[in-house]
């Protein structure tokens, strides 16, 4: 709760309630928590956001009663709505419940201050529209370098050689041959993640950046060849001549529901190609994710290096100012 209760404290603006229930009640209905608790024990002053729809949900069958369950968000403290296709239904039926007394007006101006007060701090009704000019900006050189090292602050040792007197990284740029394998090494809509370019994303080069694999190419020396396949054949993991690997790996892009996984496995065998190229080359594996995976021990065992690297987004050179050494972790 601590990182909760301090945004509120430093003014946060907004708080969207959940789709989730709480002891079988679900949030958008729940004035206990989102009146008594957030805006009156804890201070509040911003707005509370209702999810996508999420008033359709407070009846059974979905969006029945459509008008009970505004009075139920609303007068349990949700302040604004997002009502989709019912937006003229969603007008009609407020005005109706305010005008009857089942919505009590104090409730209404309470929140229209809460929504005014969060637009005046922003500025919105002194400049209500975006600065077009500032398009030319975006995705400007500077945003990318900021891009990067956000890259490079966001990584996480997680294992750095078998043995602690013997570290797996910073990686040797001037090795005569390695490996770069994994369904992530060279795939920016894996890197992205959900939410990008499309509600649950996509892979591929979806959009303009650096992938792991293009990164490795740029940071090694001229002299250094790498090896780059998905998911290694028998015939290359027999080379004798390989320095080492970079195996990267992770989740498919998601977003909400679609994301639901009750095992946390790495996907697109992971684990198989993690374990096949370890069995034959010092290897280290960049794990790409939004969120904690699973690694069995037997398999964590068998890697020299394990860093999470979460979702880096377009710039793939934050991991290589790192794992080759131009930055610590």
């Amino acid at each position: 709760m601590a990182p909760y209760l301090d945004c509120i404290s430093q003014g946060v603006g907004t708080i969207m309630a959940s789709y989730s229930s709480w002891n079988g009640h679900q949030l958008h209905a729940h004035r206990f928590l989102l009146t008594e608790v957030l805006k009156d024990k804890l201070g509040f002053k911003g707005f509370v956001i209702s999810d996508w729809e999420a008033l359709d949900r407070l009846s059974k069958p979905l969006g029945s009663n459509y008008r009970r369950c505004v009075s139920t968000a609303v007068n349990a403290g949700t302040d604004m709505v997002m009502v989709g296709q019912k937006h003229r239904e969603f007008v009609k039926d407020l005005i109706f419940l305010a005008e009857s007394g089942e919505i009590p007006m104090t409730r209404i101006d309470d929140a229209v201050e809460r929504i005014l007060r969060v637009k005046f701090v922003a500025g919105l009704f002194e400049y209500p529209f975006a600065d077009r000019s500032l398009l030319d900006i975006v995705g400007s050189k500077l945003h990318r370098e900021l891009a990067r090292e956000v890259v490079r602050k966001s990584l996480v040792l997680l294992k750095n050689g078998k043995d602690p007197k013997k570290p797996l990284l910073p990686l040797d740029r001037s090795a005569k041959k390695i490996l770069v394998a994994g369904t992530h090494a060279d795939d920016l809509g894996y890197q992205c993640g959900g939410w990008t370019i499309a509600w649950n994303g996509m892979s591929g080069r979806i959009t303009i950046g650096t992938t792991i694999l293009d990164a490795i190419k740029e940071a090694i020396g001229e002299e250094t060849e790498v090896i780059y396949e998905k998911n290694p054949s028998p015939d290359t993991l027999a080379s004798q001549d390989i320095s080492y690997a970079i195996v990267a790996v992770g989740e498919d892009p998601y977003a909400e529901f679609t994301g639901d996984n009750p095992e946390l496995v790495i996907p697109f065998n992971g684990a198989d190609i993690i374990s096949s190229v370890a069995d034959k080359i010092p290897t280290l594996v960049v794990l790409i994710s939004g969120r904690p995976l699973v690694i069995e021990p037997w398999l964590l065992k068998k890697i020299d290096g394990l860093i999470a690297a979460w979702l880096p987004g377009t710039e793939g050179e934050g991991i290589t100012d790192v794992i080759f050494g131009d930055y610590d972790f």
